[in-house]
């Protein structure tokens, strides 16, 4: 188990996914992406709804309601409802991306 969130992030072929802590109701993970996106075509449709920080690096969040792509940055967040169709346009391929994700039922 980590105890930092910044420790052991390099760069990687796979964006890696790390479980942080998980309870009735709610799920915590970190996301390190290296220049990783969804396929084409692909969208997240979720059970739960998702809050997403960037802690380091960047990213193009795409909501398939909205006509342009969120570009997000160190510190910002995003709380994306369950069932809401999104996907990773683009992350960075120069830096890692490290994202905080809080995964939660809506009720």
């Amino acid at each position: 188990m980590i105890s930092n969130l910044l420790t052991g992030v390099a760069p990687s072929a796979e964006e890696q996914f790390t479980e942080l802590l998980a309870r009735p109701g709610v799920r915590i993970e970190r996301i390190v992406s290296s220049g990783q996106a969804s396929p084409p075509g692909f969208w997240y449709e979720q059970e739960r709804a998702e809050w997403v920080v960037i802690l380091q690096g960047e990213a193009r969040l795409r909501f398939e309601d909205e006509p342009d792509a969120r570009c997000l940055k160190v510190g910002d967040f995003v709380d994306i409802a369950a069932r809401r169709r999104h996907r990773v346009d683009w992350t960075d391929p120069a830096h890692t991306t490290v994202w905080l994700a809080i995964h939660y039922d809506n009720y």
